[in-house]
């Protein structure tokens, strides 16, 4: 499969897990010129930017995050959270999703501490 719709598939799957965790998607892939957030979520008064992770294994996973990419998703949600001044009164948090095959989804919260 190719590599951005694989992209996408573990997008989705991540977004369907993350509702039957009780989160209410707002968005997905909000882009701006910092970079792009998966997805945006929100559950108990907290504003969650997930960055999602597909690959074969969850070893692929996890050296697939990046320090850099986590502070462009930081960036990007000021961007986000500028443009929807609503939600500012609300607590935030950097979670990561990883989707690998023939597993289910892991969930990692609270990434900037990861």
């Amino acid at each position: 499969m190719h590599t951005k719709y694989k992209g996408i598939l573990g997008e989705t799957i991540a977004a369907i897990y993350l509702i039957f965790k009780g989160f209410w998607i707002i968005e997905r892939r909000f882009k701006t010129r910092c970079g792009e957030i998966d997805i945006i979520a929100i559950k108990n008064d907290i504003v969650v930017f997930v960055e999602v992770k597909s690959r074969k294994n969850i070893d692929q996973c996890f050296n697939a995050i990046r320090y850099r990419q986590l502070r462009r998703i930081q960036n990007a949600s000021q961007i986000f959270l500028k443009r929807n001044p609503n939600l500012m009164k609300h607590q935030i948090r950097f979670d990561v999703v990883l989707i690998s095959d023939w597993c289910l989804p892991l969930h990692i919260e609270n990434v900037s501490q990861f």
